[in-house]
């Protein structure tokens, strides 16, 4: 995978970020945070999860490996844990736009939480984020559903189409 390619994963998967955010914005408080029973209890314990596994990866990538996932509960309403992803996500972003092809092809070794110690190249390991933010983005859709709120699609091809709609008006 190319540094080009990698960039434009990231790109999507904000982009993806950002709509399940949009849609989780015009919940009550109480929809927000109500617990449905998946994998993580409610919208929030989601969204959260996965800004905190993104946050988590970046911090491998930096050489680091964290114990633990940050507490959801200290992202009592929406704006809060949006106040912290557009914060989070701005590093990831600056971090993948530096990536050189060597970078993506190095061997990255980190701790995991609770399996042990782990090597892979970067760009798999950058790939998993993205995949495992989309798995939990369908959760946040399907937990959506059941709220009665209408969610907005975060398919890849989506992206691409929505990229090239706005090509072509500029």
């Amino acid at each position: 995978m190319s540094p080009q390619e990698m960039r434009l994963l990231y790109e999507y998967n904000a982009w993806a970020n950002h709509r399940s955010l949009e849609v989780a914005s015009a919940l009550t408080a109480e929809q927000f945070t109500h617990a449905l029973g998946s994998s993580f209890s409610s919208v929030r314990d989601t969204l959260a999860h996965i800004c905190g596994a993104e946050w988590m990866w970046l911090e491998r990538f930096n050489g680091r490996s964290p114990s633990g996932l940050p507490d959801v509960k200290q992202f009592a309403t929406y704006a809060e844990l949006q106040k912290h992803w557009a914060t989070q996500e701005q590093g990831l972003l600056s971090y993948v736009n530096g990536l050189t092809q060597e970078d993506l092809d190095h061997m990255v070794e980190y701790k995991t939480i609770t399996s042990g110690i782990f090597r892979n190249a970067r760009w798999q390991a950058l790939q998993h984020v993205v995949n495992h933010g989309t798995y939990h983005r369908g959760q946040v859709t399907t937990l959506l559903r059941q709220l009665g709120a209408k969610p907005l699609g975060t398919d890849l091809i989506y992206f691409h189409r929505e990229r090239a709609v706005n090509a072509g008006a500029a």
